[in-house]
């Protein structure tokens, strides 16, 4: 799904449906299922990231790394909220919502799907070493490229302490690696893209505000 192409009634330029959750936490589950639903939705790009907060209950998350958890509390600041939390799911950068509330995050998703004006445009390269981001207005406190390697399709795994003990819980589009690719500064740029580690992965590129953490523009390749 590139920034150009889109199904028929599908919005042009996709919205980014990112979900924070834990294998410990007991609310979680409902909200996967929830963003499973929506994951071949055309027009959405959904990714879902692991937080390790919660292993202290007896379950160490085992797709938890430190970096997801620093991604949040970046959304955490830049959003002025008081806490992280799972499931929180972050819509375009710049909406939270918990992930427990299903109908609103539908309503969030169809109302940015509008939202983007002129956003640079993402073309991956052929061969797939490269990622293109065209010519756009930059916003105040300038932007960046982010390459986020995820694991596409569900993926289970079964609990075996906690709150969740005995259960099998699903992911989708499960994030493995996060990598700032640098700045945009408005002109076409050419980037290099980190190799993909495992067989099936694939990558989401996303174009945000340092700022206030804004999705700009998005494509997986």
């Amino acid at each position: 799904m590139g920034t150009r192409t889109a199904a028929r009634d599908a919005p042009v330029e996709p919205v980014v449906v990112e979900l924070f959750t834990a294998q410990g936490c007991a609310g979680c589950p409902q909200a996967n299922r929830m963003v499973e639903a929506m994951a071949d939705k055309p027009g959405v790009i959904t990714l879902t990231y692991a937080v390790d907060y919660w292993d202290y209950l007896g379950w160490a998350d085992t797709f938890a790394r430190p970096e997801f958890e620093a991604r949040q509390r970046a959304y955490q600041a830049a959003m002025r909220l008081r806490n992280v939390y799972t499931p929180q799911v972050v819509i375009d950068g710049h909406r939270q919502l918990s992930g427990a509330e299903a109908d609103a995050i539908e309503a969030a998703v169809d109302v940015e799907a509008q939202a983007r004006t002129f956003p640079p445009e993402v073309e991956f390269r052929e061969g797939g070493h490269a990622v293109g981001i065209g010519s756009g207005r930059v916003p105040t406190g300038g932007a960046e490229v982010w390459a986020v390697t995820f694991m596409p399709g569900p993926q289970t795994v079964t609990v075996q302490n906690g709150d969740n003990r005995g259960q099998d819980v699903r992911h989708v589009n499960v994030v493995r690696s996060l990598t700032r690719l640098g700045e945009w500064r408005g002109r076409p740029i050419l980037l290099p893209l980190p190799e993909i580690e495992r067989p099936g992965e694939r990558m989401a590129i996303l174009v945000q505000a340092t700022a206030d953490r804004r999705i700009l523009a998005a494509a997986v390749d």
